[in-house]
């Protein structure tokens, strides 16, 4: 009854003890792009070898940074008018940069034996600067990745990492989660379930941002399993400055990899003249905050040009905060998504572009309808009679979708449950009250051109309560009600 009282307090004081009234994510999100820029650090045993995925059993014995000095790297970074950094804590390999009583694998069992993160987190606190952590859900030292078994144990063990990092370093500004419903780390979002991760997360530090490195899958035009919305440079993934009305975060290496490597101090780094240029500034104006990583070497200690880079930014460009404000956009989707691989079925198709295009999690790839057909529909078969409460729509091709309806089975009988009558976009999100649905149906009402989807999202009803407004939208679309 003790431990039970315990953790009654902390999930209700907790936020209390860290000094934050809760706020709105609009409040959040704006005070996020405001920040303008930072800078990324990943230091750890990646450091010590020449590949940033390292062997996931080197011994933690490398670990030797003999001159550590994380006041060098806070001072490099505010030098260039950066507000935070954002630190690695945990890496692809599973090494933690904190003292965790989860697991020997960590840097107070190497030779260091020190806190990495707590020496870091208080030099950003003295020098009146945020912090933001990159945590690897993918973990292959601790095996957790795709295909293999997924156990409660695993992630119970990603929470009590959490807990430790969310309850011992003070404010946390934004976890940035990275493996994890990505190319590179495959592991899906039920497998580790991003609803528990994200609640979980607001029920340590409400005023936490949640983002997820998955910007290269999901649509630009709403937020998918994110707070902000996120454009891993590296990778490929570009904001457009032009079009962008999310809050966002877009992130780069200045060196040639993230993690630092013996050719570094004299390689030829990025231009930061054509970053500020080409990245920052407009970035910035398109409500993105930009975060440039610098590795710090195998001393603990940037290096002599990375540090000139730095230097650099901070006198040619200025960061006078606030600069745009930032649209509302609607919240989140957290749910997972319940249409994935289910039967599904249509009105006649396109050739060989079947109604099973809609829901294999893969925007790349669409269901057409036969240009023959004048009312088309599309369907999706539960699991089991399921509280829906959210339908997500994502054209794809050139398709202008206008009017739509979507109905659910409920008891045998067809209801319609959302109605809309003057959509445009692409992402169309559709929140209505709960319904018990055995079967969701779409009928499409008005489009322009080959009505092409590219996926449907059904979304059981969440578990965490959001307040939305009656008339939100997002591309013309409306939510809770019947609309248009």
């Amino acid at each position: 009854m003790r431990k039970y009282l315990a953790s009654l307090f902390l999930l209700f004081a907790l936020p209390l003890l860290l000094g934050a009234q809760e706020k709105s994510l609009h409040q959040l999100q704006q005070e996020f792009v405001d920040l303008r820029f930072g800078m990324f650090v990943h230091f750890g045993l990646p450091t010590f070898q020449e590949a940033d995925w390292t062997d996931p059993d080197l011994s933690p014995e490398v670990f030797n940074p003999t001159r550590l000095d994380t006041r060098q790297w806070v001072e490099t970074a505010k030098g260039a008018g950066a507000k935070f950094i954002c630190v690695s804590v945990k890496h692809h390999a599973g090494f933690c940069m904190w003292n965790t009583a989860t697991t020997d694998y960590s840097v107070m069992h190497s030779p260091l034996g020190r806190d990495v993160l707590k020496e870091l987190t208080d030099a950003l606190q003295e020098a009146g600067m945020q912090v933001m952590f990159h945590f690897s859900i993918l973990d292959t030292h601790h095996r957790i990745r795709h295909t293999l078994p997924f156990t409660a144990e695993k992630t119970e063990f990603i929470k009590a990492q959490l807990k430790e990092l969310l309850t011992g370093y003070g404010p946390v500004n934004t976890i940035m989660f990275d493996g994890w419903d990505a190319p590179w780390g495959r592991i899906s979002y039920e497998e580790v379930s991003f609803p528990e991760i994200y609640n979980y997360v607001k029920s340590l530090q409400p005023n936490c941002l949640v983002m997820d490195l998955n910007g290269s899958k999901y649509p630009q035009e709403a937020l998918f399993y994110s707070d902000i919305r996120c454009y891993e440079q590296g990778a490929g993934e570009k904001i457009s400055a032009q079009t962008n009305r999310l809050p966002a975060m877009a992130c780069y290496p200045l060196q040639r990899t993230w993690f630092w490597k013996e050719s570094f101090p004299t390689d030829k780094l990025k231009d930061v003249d054509a970053i500020v240029r080409d990245n920052i500034v407009p970035y910035n104006k398109a409500y993105c905050t930009y975060i440039l990583n610098a590795a710090p070497n195998r001393d603990g200690l940037i290096d002599a040009n990375a540090v000139a880079a730095f230097r650099r930014i901070g006198k040619i460009w200025k960061n006078t905060g606030h600069l745009v404000d930032v649209p509302e956009s609607p919240a989140p989707i957290t749910e997972i998504n319940i249409a994935i691989g289910r039967p599904c079925d249509s009105s006649w198709s396109e050739d060989c572009l079947l109604m099973d295009l809609a829901n294999d999690d893969n925007y790349s790839t669409c269901w057409e309808s036969s240009p023959a057909v004048k009312e088309p529909w599309w369907q999706v078969n539960l699991d089991k009679t399921t509280p829906v409460s959210s339908v997500v729509i994502t054209t794809g091709g050139e398709c202008q979708l206008k009017g739509f309806a979507v109905e659910a089975l409920c008891n045998g009988e067809w209801k319609n449950v959302y109605k809309q009558t003057n959509a445009s976009g692409r992402v169309h999100i559709c929140r209505f009250p709960a319904v018990e649905a055995q079967s969701v149906r779409l009928r499409f009402i008005s489009f322009e051109g080959l009505l092409s989807l590219a996926e449907v999202g059904v979304y059981a009803e969440a578990k965490r309560g959001i307040i939305f407004s009656s008339r939100e939208t997002v591309n013309g679309s409306c939510f809770l009600g019947l609309c248009g």
